[in-house]
């Protein structure tokens, strides 16, 4: 088992560098091929009936702008990449978080990057991560800030008896073969013997699967909390998750600990939902 094609997403005024050697590194391990894509929406500017012409004006030097970054972006994906796995370029001038969700059909695995927490921001200029998640029916590895090349040396898997970290789980296996420690972390108010038990079993799945991991609980109230503690203790460069969330209206309401997660900037962030 193994990703045999990994999108990786640029933000439009990001920097790509740490993302695509990310990705370029994974698709390495993997054998997988390599497809960048970048996409950004311009908008009328919000004027009066006298206006429309100037704001039509400025939206059409704003799509001109993003399609000479396309053309840069793709350059610069290109000379990081090196030539080191198959490429392939995509780009669309829409909604980044729709583009991206639609894009997610050609892959095994999405990897992005997120400069800020569970929301984006400018969503015409940036993917929200927690949207992708939820939305793409693939999964999502969020690269950290300040993160190294290398993704995955050190896992915790948030376990929890759901579907998402069932999926999370299942699609982790090849990122978590070629780590060297793997913790599969059950963290709530109450461990009973039903919690143990299905933790373990997750662990005899992972050891059918070449993967060598053991188990650890923590008894807590404050589970998102104490869920970043128990990763930082352990030196994880990677948390494995799954996204809990629904659609509320036109925003997306999150899970607590999917939040927390997303909200941590500095961790390394792979989700399924």
């Amino acid at each position: 088992m193994s990703y045999k094609s990994i999108l990786v997403n640029l933000d439009i005024d990001g920097p790509a560098e740490p993302v695509v050697k990310a990705a370029s590194e994974l698709a390495q391990r993997s054998g997988a091929r390599l497809i960048g894509f970048c996409a950004a929406d311009a908008y009328l500017p919000v004027t009066g009936p006298e206006g429309v012409a100037l704001a039509t004006e400025v939206m059409q030097q704003m799509r001109e702008d993003d399609e000479r970054r396309f053309k840069e972006l793709r350059a610069e994906f290109e000379r990081l990449v090196a030539g080191a796995v198959e490429t392939g370029w995509r780009q669309a001038t829409e909604g980044p978080t729709y583009a991206l969700v639609q894009m997610a059909r050609t892959a095994d695995l999405i990897v992005t990057q997120a400069r800020r927490g569970a929301t984006t921001g400018d969503r015409a200029r940036a993917a929200d991560p927690g949207s992708v998640a939820l939305q793409a029916g693939r999964p999502l590895l969020v690269v950290g800030a300040g993160t190294e090349q290398r993704v995955g040396r050190k896992v915790v898997v948030a376990w929890k008896d759901t579907k998402e970290a069932r999926r999370a789980v299942f699609d982790a296996v090849p990122l978590l073969q070629d780590a060297n420690d793997v913790v599969v972390a059950t963290v709530a108010s109450t461990i009973d013997q039903w919690a143990r038990e299905g933790i373990a079993d997750v662990v005899s799945f992972l050891a059918r699967h070449g993967v060598a991991s053991r188990s650890e609980t923590v008894e807590s109230h404050r589970e998102s909390e104490s869920l970043v503690e128990l990763i930082d203790r352990h030196d994880a460069d990677l948390v494995v998750s799954g996204a809990y969330g629904h659609s509320r209206l036109r925003e997306w309401a999150f899970g607590g600990v999917t939040r927390s997660l997303l909200d941590e900037i500095r961790l390394n962030r792979f989700m399924s939902n």
